[in-house]
């Protein structure tokens, strides 16, 4: 019986740790592998455990502990760096930071 039950505990944790880091996708502007690079270390320094952005489909794709960190505060990071998210626009003085080749088409957002 312990055994039983301690097989259940073991995948009920596996599997909440499983969805805890299921992936979540977010629209990031960029155009090149420089920009993948600092997009991928924004997010992980906002607590992403695994980050890929797409320089085609201009999507970043993250896992996390929901726990330690946020999509909000991973846009947050994103932006802080320089680049615009579905949700969040760097600041003009973020974006000029960036390389020549690195700064995109701004779209202006309405206020």
């Amino acid at each position: 019986m312990k055994k039983i039950l301690f097989t259940s505990l073991v995948l009920l944790a596996i599997a909440f740790t499983v969805q805890a880091q299921n992936p979540t996708t977010i629209k990031v502007s960029g155009n090149c592998g420089m920009c993948k690079k600092h997009i991928e270390k924004a997010a992980k320094d906002a607590g992403a455990t695994t980050a890929s952005w797409d320089k085609v489909s201009k999507l970043l794709t993250v896992s996390f502990d929901p726990a330690k960190t946020s999509n909000d505060k991973i846009e947050t990071s994103v932006a802080a760096a320089g680049y615009d998210t579905e949700h969040k626009q760097a600041s003009e003085e973020a974006y000029k930071k960036l390389d020549e080749c690195c700064q995109y088409d701004r779209k202006t957002k309405k206020q």
